[in-house]
């Protein structure tokens, strides 16, 4: 009779130490798994506030380049610096 509640005693403690093992173990994948995703988040969101910064600098340019397109006098030196343009009677000369 002892030998049975003995036996009986092993076997329920075997199956609740393997059930706890397989919980742990269970969880333990789970939560590395979750912490991956965090890092991959947070390197994913450093990347992207590079790249909003990198934006809002070209984002400042443009509005600069916009506002100096606004006057008629930047407008017209730009075509003759780019694009060769003249005034009448001007001659150009393209330098090397």
């Amino acid at each position: 009779m002892a030998k049975k509640k003995n036996k009986k005693a092993r076997r329920r403690i075997f199956f609740l130490g393997l059930g706890s093992f397989i919980i742990i173990v269970v969880t333990t994948f789970s939560i590395g798994r979750y912490w991956v995703e965090i890092l991959a988040k947070y390197q994913e969101k450093k990347q992207l506030e590079k790249k909003l910064t990198r934006l809002k600098e070209k984002e400042e340019a443009l509005k600069v380049d916009a506002d100096k397109l606004q006057d008629p006098d930047y407008i017209a030196r730009y075509a003759r610096e780019k694009y060769l343009y003249s005034k009448d009677g001007e001659f150009i000369l393209r330098l090397p």
